[in-house]
């Protein structure tokens, strides 16, 4: 079992359970799956980026990942319909526990001048979102194989009604949020 499911199975839960006063231990919010996305519209110009990308998105998450194509033509960008222009990846059970652990404990401490990750993130609908400006903060890419430092979205799906209590669950999981 990963790490991080037996802190929520052991303490995480029955803290929320506690705190936010649950009738039902099934209410309390847990990690439904994480979607990792990596947007590559410079592989229209340059298909070996496509490559690239897949390889260090599957090296990050452990799991192969889907190439996303465009849905219309925008001609102003010579973009044309069914082109590829990203990959993603999403992540359930296991590998969405270990990914997390990975991105909270030692790729987010690795960000130059990393004061917290930001709390404006939240849709609403207790969820979160977050960027990530470089691959290269993951101990898995190697830094002589990047050939274009490429960002990527993290969406962070857990089964909170609230922010607060999205907030609260990824806090307790180790989400280092700005004070």
């Amino acid at each position: 079992m990963a790490r991080l499911k037996e802190l929520y199975k052991e303490t995480v839960a029955p803290q929320l359970i506690k705190r936010f006063s649950y009738g039902n231990p099934m209410q309390a919010p847990k990690l439904e799956k994480i979607v990792v996305n990596m947007g590559l519209g410079e592989a229209i110009t340059n298909a070996k980026l496509l490559e690239s990308g897949v390889k260090e998105l599957s090296l990050i998450t452990g799991q192969k990942p889907i190439v996303t194509r465009a849905k219309r033509s925008i001609a102003g960008f010579k973009l044309r319909q069914g082109m590829p222009i990203g990959c993603k990846v999403t992540l359930r059970k296991e590998r969405m526990f270990e990914f997390f652990d990975r991105l909270v404990n030692v790729a987010l401490p690795r960000v130059r001048d990393f004061k917290g990750v930001s709390d404006k993130g939240f849709d609403g609908r207790g969820n979160y979102t977050l960027g990530i400006i470089e691959q290269i903060i993951f101990p898995e890419v190697d830094l002589e194989e990047v050939e274009k430092l490429m960002g990527m979205g993290v969406v962070i799906v857990t089964t909170a009604g609230t922010d607060e209590e999205c907030k609260e669950l990824l806090t307790q999981l180790g989400m280092p949020f700005r004070a």
